[in-house]
């Protein structure tokens, strides 16, 4: 008889992350089997073998896997459980897919046709250095910092073509892999046996064949994917890159709360492989950690193409009326631009950052926006209170009848929606064919589904949020018009002028890639903010000094670390009762140092018929954060989120 101690995939006691199970057949570590649990059984991993125990065990009734996960892949669960503070059971249930002990029949991938032709390109002197630093680092990570267009994916198609050639197997993390068409016809054109995608819109059944085909495999593969793509059970990984490593989407929102940033660096750690992380524009706080650590920074600082023409970039003050006499929202700047271009029969795209569909609260004027003396985010309007509530402090002003800095009255509090760009778009130009992409399109109007429309030019006008702002190539695209640039700047959040400035610089960079003369044109309320000018001359370096200065000022990350909790009650009263008291609870047990947050109504203050409140705290010792989760009331009322990405919830 053997015996086991096995980590169930759900959670059976609090705090207890394996049991001990017996076994007539010997099991290997890491194999996943089915176990009885009170009077049902469940699935789960086999951790290690111990010494029969003094108590009676049960016994593991099947073997599920024809293998077992890879040791690595286990070392990243447990680190992923600690780290996190989450049990080890909902880290292993994340890791593994539904209906892993179904029998199902074998199925015949399907090839997807190329998009375009494949040019086999041959990296320039910048791409060639940057494959040259990386291949003979002797360090885990690495930060690529490229300007838009300048071939970060042909550095990562020679890095993964190298891991091939050892017999080893690359991971290609994408943001969302219907976002990313473009990349993923690339690979396939240029590994079309060894290529393996994983993605969300797959089925529960093709999920599982391309993770049997991940554990069973005898020959290395490019494995392209979100960030769930970690978790494929390989057993040999010499790469792994995070490409558009800055987009929120890296951060899992349901527990387990990862990072995949920072699971891609344990992983690739525990199989002695290089992780690459690469973007235009980085997080700030990813910057910083990586010039402390002394990891290699490597810059591609000019476009791939040696002929590529920079933008002619208009910036249009949204405060000077003058420059919108033909329409509200539309400047006379972007309707003539916008006409020639489409005269020309070129692409117009019309991007609107909707993450910032709050209303804002401005000077017409001036531009002034309220922010917040303790933590220097923007204040929200609460019109029914007729107040500016901060949702990260709880500091709350009246609203002002006239701007504080030049005492203009034109206080004013609005939004524009993308569905009211698209109506206006087609009532200025009545004739052309318009195509919406954003979170509401469907999947008959997602990127993938029509990026052959978008990439041949079928579609005239393009208008989208963050959506098509994306590394995506389009080369009909000649006129760009950024709404309100400025929109997102109103969200109450440590990072709105970091996103801010990342959506402009990525939307700029949509164009400007060939010899053919391109435009954007921005308009803004305040064009005189450093996320504004240093975002429309995609002038990375000079923005991420002003907000680590900024970062620093007010300790947000990477000074601090934070903890987020967040309740949900059916009533208000009971969220404001219940987040006051365990508000008490918690001043008790900071540090020196440490700064509590709030209580506040969440940003998103009504959902699903509860009413949410949160507590942030902030701390010098991400350690101690850990331990104050232990001090969560029990029930299914609180969340808690250790490193939030955004404190908008």
């Amino acid at each position: 008889m053997y015996y086991y101690e096995v980590a169930p995939t759900k959670i059976v006691r609090t705090g207890v992350d394996v049991f001990t199970y017996h076994s007539a057949a010997q099991l290997a570590h890491g194999a996943v089997v089915r176990m009885p649990v009170g009077k049902t059984s469940c699935l789960g991993v086999v951790m290690r073998s111990v010494t029969k125990p003094s108590f009676v065990t049960r016994e593991i009734t099947a073997d599920i896997t024809s293998r077992p996960l890879p040791p690595q892949l286990i070392a990243t669960a447990k680190w992923m459980s600690s780290y996190y503070a989450t049990p080890l059971s909902l880290v292993l249930s994340s890791m593994l897919p539904r209906g892993i002990d179904k029998k199902r029949r074998e199925r015949a991938a399907t090839i997807k046709p190329p998009i375009r032709e494949h040019k086999h390109l041959t990296p320039n002197a910048e791409q060639q250095a940057a494959i040259d630093t990386i291949a003979s680092s002797a360090q885990t990570t690495h930060l690529l910092v490229g300007v838009t267009g300048s071939g970060k994916t042909l550095v990562y198609k020679e890095l993964a073509r190298q891991a091939l050639a050892r017999g080893q197997s690359a991971i290609i993390l994408v943001p969302e892999i219907a976002l990313t068409s473009q990349l993923v016809d690339e690979f396939l054109q240029e590994f079309p046996a060894q290529t393996l995608l994983a993605h969300s819109q797959q089925t529960e059944a093709e999920r599982h064949q391309t993770w049997q085909q991940a554990l069973e495999a005898t020959t290395p593969f490019v494995v392209i994917g979100p960030r769930s793509a970690l978790f494929l059970p390989l057993a040999s990984i010499g790469l792994i890159v995070v490409d558009e490593m800055h987009e929120p989407s890296y951060k899992q929102e349901q527990s387990p709360r990862y990072s995949a940033l920072r699971v891609a660096t344990i992983l690739a750690g525990a199989h002695k492989a290089r992780v690459v992380f690469g973007s235009a524009t980085p997080p700030v706080a990813e910057y910083y950690a990586a010039s402390r650590a002394h990891a290699p920074i490597i810059t591609l600082p000019n476009r791939a193409h040696a002929q590529a023409l920079a933008p002619n970039v208009m910036t249009i003050d949204m405060t000077k009326r003058g420059n919108f006499t033909q329409h509200r929202f539309f400047s006379d700047a972007l309707v003539a631009r916008a006409t020639k271009t489409l005269s020309a029969g070129k692409q117009v795209l019309l991007f609107h950052n909707r993450r910032g569909s709050a209303a804002v609260t401005l000077c017409e004027n001036c531009g002034w926006t309220a922010v917040d003396p303790e933590t220097g985010t923007p204040l929200t309007l609460h019109a029914d209170l007729h107040k500016l509530v901060s949702h990260i402090s709880g500091h709350i002003i009246p609203v002002p009848t006239s701007c504080p800095e030049c005492h203009n009255s034109d206080i004013i509090h609005k939004g524009i929606g993308t569905k009211l760009i698209e109506t206006e778009a087609a009532r200025i130009f009545p004739n052309k064919k318009i195509v919406r992409f954003d979170g509401d399109s469907g999947k008959d109007h997602s990127v993938d589904s029509r990026y052959k429309e978008l990439y041949d030019g079928d579609i005239d006008i393009i208008i989208g949020t963050q959506v098509i702002a994306k590394g995506i190539d389009l080369p009909h695209l000649e006129t760009v018009g950024i709404i309100q640039a400025d929109v997102g700047l109103g969200l109450p959040d440590f990072t709105s002028s970091e996103r801010t400035f990342q959506l402009i610089a990525q939307t700029v960079g949509r164009v400007g890639r060939t010899d053919a003369p391109t435009s954007v044109v921005v308009q803004t309320y305040q064009p005189g903010h450093v996320a504004i000018l240093d975002g429309v001359q995609q002038n990375y370096f000079g923005f991420y000094k002003a907000e680590i200065d900024h970062r620093k000022q007010y300790s947000f990350p990477p000074f601090s670390y934070l903890l987020k909790f967040v309740c949900a009650y059916k009533t208000e009263a009971a969220a404001i009762a219940n987040a006051r008291k365990f508000t008490q609870l918690l001043r008790t047990k900071l540090l020196p140092h440490e700064t509590l947050l709030g209580p506040t109504p969440a940003f998103y203050e009504k959902q699903a018929g509860t009413y949410r409140w949160q507590i942030t705290v902030r701390s010098p010792k991400r350690a101690h954060l850990l331990e104050l989760i232990a001090e969560l009331p029990a029930g299914a009322h609180w969340q808690y989120e250790v490193d939030p990405i955004s404190l908008l919830s």
